[in-house]
């Protein structure tokens, strides 16, 4: 999809949602933390961003276009399951 395709309001909220879910990943250490360049774990901080993101799901709900709350829901899925991975692999 073009990105021309979307309001300014859909753009940010895109990249309010990708701004949570790279935090996410880096404190699932999955990305490099951009300012220790290491990669490190943080499971509760992890789980932080996405409780953020789950709150603004409740928040919005019934407010958002259908690419805005698919985006949103896929990226909870997809962190929720990332989670999931790490405190497995934690547990071993």
């Amino acid at each position: 999809m073009d990105k021309n395709q979307f309001s300014k309001n859909e753009q940010l909220f895109t990249y309010l949602i990708s701004t949570f879910q790279s935090s996410a990943y880096i404190a699932l250490g999955k990305k490099e933390n951009p300012l220790t360049k290491n990669i490190e774990i943080n499971i509760e901080q992890a789980s932080y961003y996405i409780d953020l993101l789950d709150m603004i799901k409740i928040k919005t709900d019934g407010n958002l276009t259908e690419y805005e709350e698919q985006i949103l829901i896929n990226t909870i899925s997809e962190l929720k399951l990332n989670l999931i991975n790490e405190n497995k692999k934690q547990a071993k």
